[in-house]
């Protein structure tokens, strides 16, 4: 019984479209669009806000990179000797703590208005105008779908959906009984505002300006922090130097000789491996020892040629 009521509603919505829908609605859209797009890439360019007109400096990308190098000797440590990782950490974490990798040095203890530096500035015109070029056409885009093709249903999607996707894929069509897998124009607009960016990639590349979802990112990203205020990279190195104090040390070839030979059965495994502390000890006390010992050796020869 349940079948038979499903079958005849399956056939009462049943739709035939016309063709010229088709051809003077749904392509037209997609292919303006696509033309929209391409175009908004490349006044974006002419603009300069493209990202591959932007180069950073040297001396940004040393600001930026050496983070990765405390990030390195914390996660990566162990697997140097204790000297070498101690020497590191002291090296690194006084260059933080004095700014030597910051690209200005001399402002470090000065906090940055972004409405009087010229960075933050150049930041913020940037993203209006990226703004500005993604929101006057997608305005005109939409307007246009409104007035001329409100209240048309374009496709039908060939697999079934759940009502939760009804809001989404019939927007200006106002028929509650209607499939959910029929699809509006202006739903039919946002599917390729969000699903067009394989087709912009194959165009311009991978670094292009015309996708609406990375536009859409990047205005709410602007919104979230609308005075676009840059990272501060003392704070970030500081950080780190704190990370890398609290770091412990375990040198991963402490005693490998005797786990070497205790894995093949050549020595009994001890049951108690030093410390990299006590290593570090045994090794001082092993220096001391040879020194005053060559001293020695020293003051003998010295004695006897004084004799002769």
């Amino acid at each position: 019984m349940s079948h038979q009521v499903l079958s005849t509603l399956a056939e009462s919505q049943s739709l035939y479209l016309d063709p010229a829908i088709r051809d003077w609605v749904l392509i037209p859209i997609m292919v303006v669009m696509v033309l929209v797009g391409v175009l908004r890439d490349q006044i974006t360019v002419l603009l300069g806000g493209g990202a591959s007109t932007k180069k950073a400096t040297l001396k940004a990308i040393r600001e930026s990179k050496v983070l990765m190098r405390g990030a390195a000797l914390r996660n990566y440590g162990n697997h140097i000797p204790p000297s070498s990782f101690l020497n590191r950490k002291n090296y690194l974490t006084n260059a933080y703590k004095k700014g030597d990798y910051l690209k200005n040095p001399a402002s470090m203890n000065q906090t940055v208005n972004p409405m009087t530096d010229p960075q933050g500035m150049e930041m913020m015109m940037e993203g209006m105008k990226k703004n500005i070029a993604m929101i006057i056409p997608q305005t005109v885009i939409m307007g246009w779908i409104n007035f001329f093709f409100s209240g048309f249903v374009l496709i039908k999607l060939p697999f079934p959906l759940t009502l939760r996707f009804k809001s989404m894929l019939q927007r200006g069509v106002e028929t509650p009984d209607m499939d959910v897998t029929w699809v509006s124009s202006l739903s039919w607009y946002f599917l390729n505002l969000f699903g067009l960016r394989s087709i912009f990639t194959l165009l311009l590349g991978e670094d292009n300006a015309a996708d609406g979802m990375r536009e859409m990112t990047a205005m709410s990203q602007m919104t979230a922090s609308p005075t676009g205020q840059p990272q501060d990279f003392h704070k970030l190195h500081l950080a780190e130097s704190e990370n890398l104090e609290l770091t412990p040390h375990s040198w991963e070839l402490n005693d490998i000789e005797h786990r070497l030979l205790s894995r093949y059965g050549k020595r009994e495994q001890q049951k108690v491996i030093d410390s990299p502390e006590n290593f570090i000890e045994n090794n001082e006390k092993n220096a001391i020892e040879a020194t005053s010992s060559s001293s020695e050796h020293k003051g003998k020869n010295r004695r006897k040629s004084g004799k002769h």
